[in-house]
């Protein structure tokens, strides 16, 4: 159907402001722009689909792939231009209780499904129940401003202890003793945490918990645990309040690794620190096991691995949807848009955007249960 042009103008403002406001949440939403690779290339919009996909498509969560989100929009609406995708990125826990709600065509979450938000799901999605479709992975940064200090080794101990405020000065014995070249000053660590229900501090504390149990007692979760530190909204709150301060500290996805900001190395016993970096991070995340069922999709990371060159701080961002039971007004427009961002040239954009693309034989297997949501 053809467009009046009053109303392409209406929908191109409207994709324009979405993208801005784009931001998968499992883990709190983050407000940075857009990176340059954000624009749409006539070829990668020329194999996107539309399937005759129309009307506004709602979705919250994670705040961890809002870079890459952004970048998706920007391509795909450029493409479907009877689409609206309204990103709200309120974080990986707004996404799931706004999906399990019913408000949501979709949501994004740094975190699986927990048992009881699979049988809540159940009860908007008709005759089928949310699933896990794993979509963007990437390391969760230890981001730093320390003065004089550009090249910083952190283990999971000293991590652990600096959020905690069992370490609070920059020149305290135990990173000196990771940092034996390094200017360390006589200043006080200011760490940041998120404050909002997040997927990021979700995997951030399974890290912790899994290498270093005896320095960080804690059970885990979205929510913030340990003691003291100060809080932030959204990885994007943390990493300005990092950027601003020196002597800070906070967890981020690599993609807020910028400015100001640089991120730690992890003695993980590898023969050497690791990096964190999108090669290391795809070491870590191949490693994963799958234990979800069905058309499900869950993984289980290997925190504790020590795999040379393999960086295990890491998240995998999932796409929850219905797998049968989806409202006939939006299902066209969420499988249109899903079988894109699963694509090869939407996993592309990951790595032009400073996250990881799912290994192929977990997108294949993504892309077969796209395909089926009905």
């Amino acid at each position: 159907m053809k467009l009046q042009r009053k109303n392409r103008r209406a929908i191109a403002l409207g994709a324009l402001a979405v993208s801005g406001a784009l931001a998968l949440t499992a883990c709190g939403s983050d407000d940075t722009g857009t990176t340059g690779n954000g624009g749409a290339s006539s070829a990668a919009a020329g194999n996107i689909k539309c399937d005759d996909a129309s009307g506004q498509l709602l979705a919250d969560g994670s705040s961890a792939q809002k870079n890459a989100i952004d970048a998706w929009v920007a391509q795909f609406t450029a493409a479907c231009k009877d689409v609206q995708i309204n990103y709200k990125g309120g974080g990986s826990g707004a996404g799931v209780t706004a999906f399990t709600q019913g408000q949501v065509a979709f949501a994004g979450s740094d975190s699986a499904l927990k048992p009881e938000e699979v049988t809540a799901s159940k009860k908007i999605c008709s005759g089928g129940q949310g699933v896990n479709l794993p979509m963007v992975g990437g390391p969760i940064a230890v981001g730093y401003n320390v003065s004089g200090v550009d090249n910083l080794v952190l283990d999971a101990s000293t991590i652990a202890k600096i959020f905690d405020s069992k370490i609070t000065n920059w020149n305290d014995p135990a990173i000196k003793k990771l940092n034996p070249d390094a200017k360390l000053p006589d200043l006080k660590i200011q760490a940041f945490h998120r404050s909002d229900e997040s997927g990021t501090t979700d995997n951030f504390t399974k890290y912790l918990i899994a290498t270093a149990k005896k320095d960080f007692p804690y059970e885990g979760g979205k929510a913030w645990q340990a003691k003291g530190g100060q809080s932030a909204p959204q990885s994007s709150g943390v990493a300005q309040q990092v950027k601003q301060t020196n002597g800070a500290i906070g967890y981020f996805e690599l993609s807020y690794v910028k400015d100001n900001i640089k991120a730690a190395k992890l003695d993980t016993g590898a023969s050497a620190p690791v990096e964190a970096n999108i090669a290391n991070a795809t070491k870590a995340i191949a490693a994963a096991k799958r234990v979800g069922t069905g058309s499900d999709y869950a993984l289980q990371l290997d925190y504790n691995t020590k795999v040379e060159g393999a960086y295990p701080m890491v998240l995998v961002t999932y796409e929850i949807v219905c797998d049968k039971g989806n409202k006939a007004a939006t299902l066209p427009g969420t499988k249109a848009f899903l079988t894109y961002i699963a694509s090869e040239d939407g996993q592309k954009i990951l790595t032009e955007n400073d996250y990881a693309p799912m290994p192929e034989e977990i997108i294949t297997e993504v892309r077969k249960t796209i395909s089926n949501l009905s």
